[in-house]
């Protein structure tokens, strides 16, 4: 199915063609780190100097086939603005998180694996190895059930991250969305999420881990988000 496909504004032309192909290439990190399967699974992004314009993967169009070209421009309320497809079934997610979260320029959604196991659960990833304090400061909490198709996931994800450090959460029996300053940014903490899910999971199954202490973790948190990596 299509859908028209109203001009944009010419100074929008430049900033939303740069993000379709930024958001393009993304999705397939997603393949390749084993976050998703058939058509599940999107990214989108807050178009830079377009702050009320995002750009999303199109609904149901297989991995191999995703184009800059294929992706959709909509607007913040979730309106498609450009697009030959019609955009993802979570894009109400994605607008409420934008609209909410001014900070936020990327949003990530999968049902990967381990982390979604741990949101099948209703249990949040609680903090017991270093990496999880490095990247998410703290656990990975864990967000309400919500249907899909209105924008009552988006509403879950802003209330649940209020107040934590953490980009990602586990949205009750659904899965993860991750978010970021950059749709980059938001990719790699969907990735660290699973690696994360998968090996705490393991720590479970040889026994119970003990938390990271609330100081180790600030220390940590602290060390990796202003020390580490080249300046």
């Amino acid at each position: 199915m299509t859908v028209p496909e109203p001009r944009l504004a010419p100074e929008s032309t430049e900033a939303v063609a740069r993000a379709r192909q930024t958001v393009s290439d993304l999705h397939s990190l997603l393949v390749e780190n084993g976050l998703v399967a058939w058509t599940s699974g999107n990214i989108s992004a807050r178009v830079p100097g377009s702050p009320d314009l995002m750009v999303i993967k199109p609904s149901g169009v297989a991995y191999p086939e995703l184009t800059p070209e294929s992706m959709v421009v909509c607007d913040l309320d979730g309106a498609v603005v450009e697009g030959r497809y019609l955009p993802s079934s979570d894009t109400a997610t994605h607008a409420y998180v934008y609209r909410h979260m001014p900070e936020v320029g990327g949003v990530v959604h999968t049902h990967s694996t381990y982390a979604t196991a741990w949101a099948a659960r209703g249990e949040a990833i609680p903090c017991v190895i270093t990496a999880m304090a490095d990247e998410f400061g703290g656990e990975i909490p864990i967000g309400p059930f919500a249907l899909i198709g209105s924008d009552e996931i988006g509403r879950g994800i802003v209330a649940t991250l209020e107040g934590h450090r953490s980009p990602a959460v586990l949205m009750r029996s659904h899965g993860v969305f991750t978010i970021g300053p950059t749709p980059a940014a938001a990719v790699k903490a969907a990735v660290m999420c699973e690696d994360v899910a998968r090996t705490v999971h393991l720590a479970y199954v040889l026994g119970e881990p003990p938390a990271l202490l609330p100081e180790q973790v600030d220390a940590l948190h602290r060390r990796y988000t202003q020390e580490y990596g080249q300046r």
